[in-house]
């Protein structure tokens, strides 16, 4: 009884302290997790109709979207290659700072919208998820300790909510739907809370390992076996002194069609910038569109258009694999739709927890306040 006492004081005071975050936090990723489905019934520029002709070279798609932006230069935009079934992207910075998204056909190079991401609704939501519209080095400390406590908050959780006596087993998996709202409440911040204590800490570990990659780097490490520095992270080297031969075509073109040739199963491409030649142009693969999981790395030379480095999915170690499936762990879409789901309900429980467990603090305080004694006149 002591040992639950003290692990109840715990979980009430860091409840507090933390909640106002939590729920933020959690409300947010819930409306996020279904972002692209949502985005894909009401932004209709993000489908196109597959034709047989091959998509258009990033140069072209590049020339096609800053057509209408003078001053932006092509070696400074993200070209991105989503499958067949979709339209091709391409991102910059404008001159006003403002994060800009060409949507284009990838097979006649037509501009379909121009999308300012500083103002679209699911931008703000995932900036709220992760920074709570505060300087990023300071959200990283706020969320970060508060999703912390989080992980501490689902364990004490589940410390409290496990039955002392068998009789009570069924009890404590239940909901009393006819009982009075206080118990209802009760309930529902207990049962709730268990039912989706695994997957909530599946969601909020995933987010720490986002905010602080030493963490995930840990994490991998220990599925690695303790092997410090495995071969396959990028950790590509330029030497900016040797002198090189200016590649014959525009290196996005090259980029493009190497990565097409050795990642030919791969739906979506994601082409870095190119910069002024003193850093690598990095290039990534994905196995299918929109996930993030499945993947493989390469790294050109900015001015020749040489392959430096390549890492393939099947070849990285089962550390780096479960480094690499993060995000979509956190978001879900690690299982398909049916992930999606699972994380969009364990994220509406994560957030309803900081409220019902409030009341219950709450009624809890004024049931002990004992009440003022009147003064009879005589």
């Amino acid at each position: 009884m002591r040992v639950k006492q003290a692990v109840g004081k715990v979980h009430l005071w860091l409840g507090l302290a933390s909640g106002l975050v939590v729920f933020i936090v959690s409300i947010t990723g819930a409306i996020f997790t279904f972002q692209d489905d949502i985005r894909d019934l009401i932004e209709p520029w993000r489908k196109v109709e597959v034709q047989a002709t091959a998509p258009l070279l990033p140069s072209r798609l590049q020339a096609a979207a800053l057509a209408s932006a003078p001053g932006v230069n092509a070696h400074d935009t993200w070209v991105t290659y989503f499958g067949p079934e979709r339209s091709a992207t391409v991102f910059y910075t404008d001159k006003a700072g403002n994060p800009i998204q060409v949507y284009l056909n990838p097979y006649t190079g037509e501009v379909l919208h121009r999308l300012n991401l500083r103002t679209h609704f699911f931008t703000i939501v995932q900036e709220i998820h992760m920074h709570l519209l505060l300087p990023e080095a300071i959200a990283k400390w706020v969320v970060g300790i508060s999703i912390s406590i989080f992980v501490v908050m689902l364990l004490t959780g589940v410390v409290l909510w496990w039955p002392k006596r068998k009789q009570e087993r069924k009890q404590r998996f239940t909901i009393k739907w006819g009982a009075r709202w206080r118990r209802v409440n009760y309930d529902l911040h207990n049962v709730l809370g268990f039912y989706a204590a695994s997957i909530g800490l599946v969601l909020a570990l995933s987010g720490l390992f986002m905010i602080f990659p030493a963490m995930l780097e840990s994490i991998r490490f220990v599925v690695d076996g303790g092997q410090a520095a495995p071969p396959e992270l990028m950790t590509t080297k330029l030497d900016t002194l040797q002198t090189v031969p200016v590649a014959a075509q525009p290196l996005p073109d090259i980029v493009y069609n190497t990565v097409r040739r050795l990642s030919p199963a791969n739906e979506m491409i994601l082409l870095g910038p190119t910069g002024a030649g003193k850093a690598p142009a990095y290039c990534w693969t994905y196995q299918k569109a929109l996930h993030y999981y499945h993947r493989d790395e390469y790294a050109f030379h900015p001015v020749s258009g040489q392959m430096l480095e390549s890492r393939f999915h099947a070849t990285k170690s089962n550390g780096t694999k479960f480094s690499d499936m993060n995000y979509d762990l956190h978001t879900g879409q690690i299982l398909g739709f049916g992930g999606k789901v699972v994380a969009f309900l364990a994220s509406l429980i994560s957030a309803s927890l900081p409220v019902t467990g409030t009341v219950i603090w709450w009624g809890r305080r004024n049931k002990t306040k004992k009440p003022k004694k009147k003064v009879q006149v005589a």
